[in-house]
């Protein structure tokens, strides 16, 4: 039978003569979710979910009052066991209505008022058994502080990298625009936000870098397409609107994110979970809990208060850019999109244009432009004149008409601000090179030629340079370094250069089995040292520790294999940090379920190791199969039981002292790098003397609990205190080669891709010295370089 909510929802979707398939295509939300919405099938749907359904539904306001009344069920009766059980589902419904309500992009104080009287009167017949949920205004202010503190995070990353990029020196270039053409332009009505049979004009959207911010405001919708060809300066454009934003943002407004969507498979997962990830990888503080049982992530994005300024469209793989389209066209969120034309112009025509939003295309730089930018780049040749210098002749040629009345390919080349920097970089802070050859018609005959060459020598020039307390590094093993990486970003269709996932551009096979051969290798050497140590045998401390090498590295292999390889999943840095002094600002720690991890896990490993290990003892002496299989299954039971135990009890005190990430923490990659071994380093310090002791002493409970069941068990305290010992080493070792994102950088970044001469041994400082060089740009948490152009380039000579 259908609930209150779904009643409802079918008598409005009826009212307003849609069938469930019409309601999906306005709101957004899929049919088979209206269907199980309106049936009763589903039941405590999300607010965000309940906005799309009223928008779709274009309802008044007190009808939309009714939906967001019925999405939040009062609780009637005498505190029956059902009633009781649906109590803490609806605080969490609660807290996403007063969300929802008062923080949606576009949302009226009408609407913010109405879900302030939702959630009081669902808070006042809620069960006493169950603590009522934050009022409304507490939550609102929660995730207002939030969105404050990850507004000063965003503003104070991207004014570093402002200056790392020098756009400020001397000047930035002037990037200005234009509107764009009518075809890739939605209806000025629904821009502007009239209602139906207002007459309606187009927005004068014309202007310059410096009034980008200006322009987004101007726009009702809030919604803005920045279209440019390769190199005409979008990312530089979107970087000056969120610190523009920034620096004259209100508390109502949303803070501006910059996300790299070329990253995004819209197939694979939603937008609003993408952002979330996203948030919380280049701002690990927003992984803790926030209102209504969700991450601080997803409540700021859910809620409207994350501005998303999505870079880079045009980067997306072809069959991905229709799918992303008609994922931004099903949502009402206030955007920035930044893409080529072209690419843009073809996903409109697959689909349809950006709904509500209002088109921008950079123009070209001109040659008065490049007269006062230029010669301002170089050092003084002659002190009396000023204006001379090396670009002096060479604009002066420019301005000659040619022959056939076309354009210099020069100027063609040097009409988008990525090729003046390159050929600043080349040829202004080189005094040896004289840009006079670019004129040279015979060696650079078009303007391909001339973009290859400033392209080509890019890298030469940063690198011949010499930084202050930085090491020198050979350019032609540097062109074939970043030549990996690029073609590493190529074929994981990314732009974003992460450090734990260096190694994905190996196949899936070949780190599997690095991680299993490094692996065996550690726990081999650390189980035959400590064996030859308490048996003072050193043959039987080599056969022990091959032994249990083979067996530890198999196993962790499989459970690597299966837990990331299979599923396709990345091994992410740690969002938390440990804290061993003071009571830590804890996360939602779930005890239960670390406890069923952790138990399950040990038990695998521990039902493995014991089964091989009674198999082989016994065929070593010779036992029958009978007598071997029995021995094995036996040491499998005990050694499972106490794996199980000990990997659970460690795994639940580990989570006692995990204290989340602060929000304003500076982040990037080196800072994540530093975090997350950091976090490591102390779990492996913790696990071990924890875990080791937790198996020696479950070695004699269990051996005491099973004693007879089993046949005649033994366990003496020094054999104890060598399983524990060797157990704690080898199972914090293993862990970390495996299952953090620091073991895999170490085994693979550190190891193997140097070894195979893909990558230098200091990668870590040798990405650093790229960026410092401007080769590569930070993005948060991630490198990524300079430009497309610059990467694609490298990969092509790689390849």
């Amino acid at each position: 039978m259908a609930g209150e909510f779904g009643a409802v929802l079918r008598r409005l979707r009826e009212k307003a003569g849609l069938t469930q398939d019409e309601l999906e295509r306005r709101s957004g939300v899929s049919v088979s979710t209206i269907r199980g919405l309106e049936t009763g099938k589903r039941s405590n749907p999300r607010m965000t979910t309940v906005q799309q359904l009223a928008d779709a539904l274009a309802l008044r306001s007190g009808d939309r009052e009714e939906l967001l009344r019925a999405a939040v069920p009062g609780r009637r009766g005498g505190g029956t066991g059902e009633a009781e059980a649906d109590a803490p589902e609806a605080g969490t419904a609660q807290a996403e209505a007063a969300q929802a309500g008062a923080a949606q992009a576009g949302t009226t104080q009408a609407d913010s008022a109405q879900a302030d009287s939702a959630q009081a009167g669902a808070t006042a017949v809620a069960s006493p058994a169950v603590p009522p949920p934050p009022p409304a205004p507490a939550v609102r202010a929660a995730l207002a502080e939030a969105a404050e503190q990850l507004a000063k995070a965003v503003a104070a990353r991207w004014q570093r990298e402002e200056e790392q990029r020098r756009i400020q020196d001397p000047y930035p270039l002037p990037v200005r625009w234009k509107a764009a053409s009518e075809s890739l332009t939605d209806h000025w009505a629904n821009i502007r936000r009239l209602p139906p049979g207002v007459p309606s004009g187009p927005l004068d959207l014309s202007g310059r870098l410096e009034g980008v911010a200006e322009t987004y405001r101007s726009i009702p919708s809030g919604r803005l397409v920045v279209l440019g060809r390769s190199g005409s300066g979008k990312t530089v454009l979107t970087l000056r609107f969120v610190l523009d934003h920034l620096r004259s943002r209100t508390p109502a407004e949303p803070v501006p994110v910059i996300f790299s969507i070329g990253a995004w498979d819209p197939t694979a997962v939603t937008l609003r979970d993408w952002l979330t990830e996203q948030l919380t990888r280049d701002h690990p503080g927003t992984a803790a809990p926030g209102p209504g049982k969700v991450s601080l992530a997803s409540a700021l994005v859910d809620s409207g208060r994350v501005l998303p300024v999505l870079d880079g469209f045009d980067e997306m793989a072809d069959g991905l850019r229709r799918p992303a389209l008609e994922a931004l066209n099903a949502t009402t969120l206030p955007l920035v999109l930044t893409s080529r034309p072209a690419e843009y112009a073809a996903a409109v025509a697959e689909t349809d244009v950006l709904t509500s939003a209002a088109p921008i295309e950079l123009t070209d730089l001109t040659l008065d432009d490049l007269d006062h930018y230029l010669p301002r780049t170089t050092r003084k040749a002659d002190r009396s004149d000023p204006a001379a210098g090396a670009w002096q002749p060479v604009l002066k040629k420019l301005r000659e008409p040619s022959p056939d009345g076309s354009p210099a390919p020069l100027a063609t080349v040097l009409s988008t601000p990525l090729m003046v920097a390159l050929a600043r970089t080349v040829y202004s802070d080189t005094p040896e090179h004289d840009p006079a050859e670019l004129l040279d018609t015979e060696r650079f005959p078009g303007v391909r030629e001339l973009e290859e060459h400033l392209l080509d020598n890019f890298l030469p020039t940063v690198y011949r340079r010499s930084r202050p307390g930085a090491r020198g590094w050979d350019p032609e093993r540097v062109q074939r370094w970043l030549g990996h990486l690029a073609r590493h970003l190529t074929e994981l269709r990314t732009p974003d250069l992460a450090w734990w996932r260096l190694g994905h551009g190996l196949r899936g096979s070949t780190r599997t089995l690095v991680t299993a051969l490094v692996t065996a290798l550690v726990i081999g050497l650390v189980d035959g040292a400590l064996s030859t140590a308490f048996g003072g045998s050193l043959a039987g401390g080599v056969l022990d520790g091959t032994v249990v090498g083979l067996l530890a590295g198999l196993l962790f292999g499989l459970v690597h294999w299966f837990t990331y390889t299979v599923t396709g999943k990345d091994v992410q840095p740690s969002a938390v940090r440990l804290r061993i002094r003071g009571r830590p600002r804890s996360t939602k720690w779930r005890a239960g379920s670390r406890l069923v991890i952790g138990t399950l896990g040990g038990a695998f490993f521990g039902s493995a190791y014991g089964f091989m290990v009674g198999l082989l003892r016994a065929l070593s002496r010779h036992a029958g199969p009978a007598s071997a299989l029995e021995t094995g299954l036996i040491d499998a039971i005990l050694f499972g039981l106490i794996f199980g135990g000990a990997a659970g009890l460690s795994f639940c005190l580990l989570g006692l002292l995990e204290t989340p990430l602060d929000i304003v923490s500076a982040v990037s990659p080196g800072s994540v790098l530093r975090a997350d071994r950091r976090t490591v380093l102390i779990q492996l310090v913790l696990w071990a003397p924890v875990f080791g002791t937790a198996v020696g002493l479950g070695a004699g409970v269990v051996v005491d609990l099973l004693q007879g069941h089993l046949g005649q068990l033994v366990m003496d305290p020094m054999s104890s205190l060598m399983l524990g010992t060797i157990s704690g080493l080898g199972g914090a070792l293993g862990y970390t080669l495996t299952l953090t994102a620091w073991g895999q950088w170490c085994l693979l970044a550190r190891v193997w891709l140097p070894l195979t001469g893909r990558l230098p041994w200091a990668v870590a400082a040798f990405l650093d010295d790229a960026y410092q060089r401007g080769v590569l740009r930070q993005a948060g948490a991630v490198y990524q370089f300079r430009h497309a152009r610059l990467q694609s380039r490298l990969a092509r000579r790689r390849r």
